[in-house]
């Protein structure tokens, strides 16, 4: 049963991921990969929000926790696509952009994530 939340909301978050990255794409003409800095960034904010709520929730929410952080969350966020991105603006001389980049996903998805730590604490009075 597991894979079936997996599933579903894998393909939840790969749609949203898609929808999102077109709709940044029509947006934003520049080098810097917003699109996906902006899906990366967002999902660890969720992640970290939601491992926290998860972690006091009982058994009976475990489907919950499948179907949206390892299905969703893991579809919606892109580890290859950010790779892949920022290989593609060396080779293309974008060495700065790239650097940027690169720098820029490592520390907002940390910060995000423990943002997304705390506003869970406070919401949960932890």
């Amino acid at each position: 049963m597991d894979y079936i939340f997996v599933g579903l909301g894998g393909s939840i978050g790969a749609m949203a991921r898609y929808g999102l990255s077109k709709w940044v794409g029509t947006r934003w003409r520049g080098e810097f990969p917003l699109g996906t800095f902006i899906i990366n960034t967002s999902g660890a904010l969720a992640l970290g929000f939601l491992a926290v709520l998860f972690s006091v929730s009982g058994p009976e929410k475990v489907w919950l926790n499948k179907l949206v952080t390892t299905g969703m969350l893991g579809a919606f966020t892109t580890y290859s696509t950010f790779s892949f991105e920022i290989i593609d603006l060396i080779r293309g001389g974008e060495i700065r952009t790239g650097a940027v980049y690169l720098a820029a996903s490592v520390f907002t998805g940390l910060v995000a994530a423990y943002f997304g730590i705390i506003l869970a604490r406070l919401l949960l009075g932890q």
